[in-house]
């Protein structure tokens, strides 16, 4: 099917990316001792004094200078500028103000690599518009709500612009985002997580939700009913004649969509009060041509009165009919027998609009067609994919003639693999960082810490949802105890989250000690409590501390995606490519989505 003749929004060149990430990676790199640091061992290691030349109340108080509303000046945006930010020889941070005009400078959108949303939508979508249906936050939290009617609508938007129907959910999960672009948009959707548990338990969920769709068809039905009860009721005189008509109507209605393989009933279901049904149609692309070319009165109707059969009870026909005491009931057969026809076929065809959920660990050697027997041209989407899984989808998107485009949102970049980290030389292993060419030339490698700093959330702390600083507080001078008292400076085991089962400091160390397996009976009360004594007063080191993470988190973010980016714009195959923001940031702090499309001749 070829595609609509509209044209996609600019897109940075690969020029242009290339030079983005060049700035950013240069920044970043003066940067980097600061957010390799470790807030475990702020103590241990004395990170204020080796990191931060200016006082801890200085530092706070420029970066509240520096907050949301403040905007970089012509004459202060220079990159030559932004490196005076650290001490040639010492590595320090010396200059905050500069730090902060730097990390706004270096955003996604300030160096302009960005595409809007609304741009691609516009793009994909045309004059068409979107299908309505039931919105997810009645099952999902605002948060899932929010991320997956945003990205349905967009992974809907591509399939219908590449002319494709199936969908290969990466890292689905729970299979929420799988669920609702198989209900909501007729798509046939194979959801694969490594995870048994989140199979089955996606498995389960997806039968909910149809239990949950199936409500929406019961109150229709409802609806219907009552909506005609109160029409005769109010018009008993002409509800012979306009049962008459309206038969007619379903019946010319019938025969002439029964070819089209779509049905619309204006004048049954416009007062019905139906505001949330999805468009069926049929999977054959003559008959989606069609669908798509007519400019008939039928195909203007809107969304709500489109896929009536999918909506609207088998018995619904005889249920209205009945109601009006119809003496026509020669045509009523016709019309019911016409409607159980199609209904009929309909769910015949709908049965390839369906959701798989699939166990299966993804690489970037990954052959789908071990996974998906029926692999037909289709588009790989990920909601937060963690770690390396996100550059795997990039790479099997590529590799893959089938693969017409990817639609990727990834996380958890602390859990990416990077190939300059270690010394030891895998040649055979496939990295999650980096992936283009110049970082990879460069050796360029950001260090776990630096990648955990990029999952900081700036936009939540901007709106007020502070750092938990008191529970860092805790770990950094627990560390403290552990290698003065326990000589030790390393251990597999991990404290997790005892800092909200307690109920003071005394009760977190003891807590702590108990998970680590060390014994805490060597350590009294009195002594736990001096070394609380001892750096309570420096907590304010460790919340600047923190706080300049969070300000250069964006920074990181950029260059692990720009990384990405600018791995797509070496590509032959690629016809559009770029980085698109896709959730409120609050909502949802991983909101960049890498997308892109082949080239049409690409097969």
């Amino acid at each position: 099917m070829s595609r609509p003749s509209r044209a996609l929004p600019p897109q940075p060149s690969p020029a242009a990316a290339a030079r983005a990430l060049r700035r950013v990676a240069r920044f970043v790199r003066r940067a980097l001792p600061l957010c390799r640091a470790h807030t475990v061992e702020f103590f241990t290691r004395g990170l204020w004094e080796r990191h931060v030349a200016p006082r801890p109340d200085a530092v706070l108080e420029a970066l509240r200078a520096a907050g949301p509303n403040s905007h970089v000046a012509e004459g202060e945006a220079n990159d030559d500028i932004f490196s005076n930010a650290f001490c040639e020889s010492s590595e320090k941070l010396i200059n905050v103000h500069l730090f902060a005009l730097a990390a706004k400078y270096y955003s996604l959108s300030n160096l302009g690599v960005c595409t809007q949303l609304e741009d691609v939508l516009e793009a994909l979508k045309g004059d068409s518009e979107g299908a309505t249906g039931f919105k997810p936050d009645e099952f999902m939290n605002n948060k899932k709500s929010h991320e997956v009617q945003v990205m349905s609508e967009l992974v809907d938007s591509i399939a219908n612009y590449c002319g494709i129907k199936q969908v290969i959910d990466i890292g689905s999960g729970k299979g929420y985002l799988s669920s609702f672009l198989s209900m909501q948009y007729n798509l046939k959707v194979y959801g694969i997580d490594s995870s048994s548990s989140n199979t089955n338990g996606a498995h389960e969920r997806n039968r909910k939700l149809k239990k949950h769709w199936r409500a929406y068809q019961s109150r229709g039905k409802e609806n219907l009913k009552n909506q005609r009860l109160e029409e005769a009721n109010d018009r008993p005189v002409e509800s012979e004649i306009n049962c008459k008509t309206i038969n007619e109507e379903l019946l010319n209605n019938a025969n002439s969509l029964q070819n089209q393989g779509q049905v619309i009933i204006q004048d049954l279901v416009s007062s019905c009060g139906f505001t949330e049904m999805a468009t069926l149609e049929t999977n054959t692309e003559a008959e989606a041509d069609l669908l798509t070319g007519t400019q008939s009165h039928e195909t203007k109707l809107s969304e709500e009165v489109l896929a009536i059969l999918n909506v609207l009870p088998a018995d619904a026909v005889e249920d209205f009919s009945s109601s009006h005491n119809c003496m026509e009931l020669c045509e009523e057969e016709k019309v019911q027998r016409k409607m159980t026809s199609l209904q009929t076929k309909a769910r015949k065809s709908s049965e390839s609009n369906l959701y798989f959920p699939l166990t299966s660990f993804i690489t970037a050697e990954t052959e789908l067609n071990d996974i998906i027997t029926d692999l037909e041209d289709c588009m790989m989407v990920g909601l937060h994919t963690c770690g390396d899984l996100a550059a795997n989808t990039l790479r099997i998107f590529t590799a893959k003639p089938e693969i017409k485009a990817v639609c990727s949102v990834g996380c958890c970049y602390h859990l990416l693999s990077e190939q300059f980290e270690n010394q030891e030389e895998c040649h055979d292993q496939v990295w999650g960082f980096p992936m283009c060419q110049y970082l990879k030339d460069k050796g360029w490698c950001c260090g776990r810490n630096a990648r955990m700093s990029a999952c900081l959330a700036l936009e939540r702390v901007a709106v007020g949802q502070m750092l938990p600083t008191e529970s860092l507080f805790y770990r950094a001078v627990l560390q403290v105890i552990i290698e003065e008292i326990y000589g030790v400076t390393k251990s597999d085991r991990h404290v997790g989250k005892t800092f909200s089962k307690s109920s003071s400091f005394l009760d977190y160390v003891r807590r702590s000690l108990k998970k680590l397996e060390l014994d805490d009976s060597k350590l009294p009360d009195s002594c736990i409590m001096d070394y609380y004594e001892k750096y309570k007063h420096r907590m304010n080191e460790l919340e600047a501390f923190n706080m300049l993470k969070v300000v250069l988190a964006p920074c990181i973010e950029v260059l692990i995606l720009l990384d990405r980016l600018c791995y797509l714009k070496e590509q032959e195959n690629i016809a559009w490519s770029g980085l698109v923001k896709l959730f409120d940031p609050v909502k949802s702090p991983r909101c960049y989505a890498v997308i892109a499309l082949k080239n049409q001749s690409c097969s």
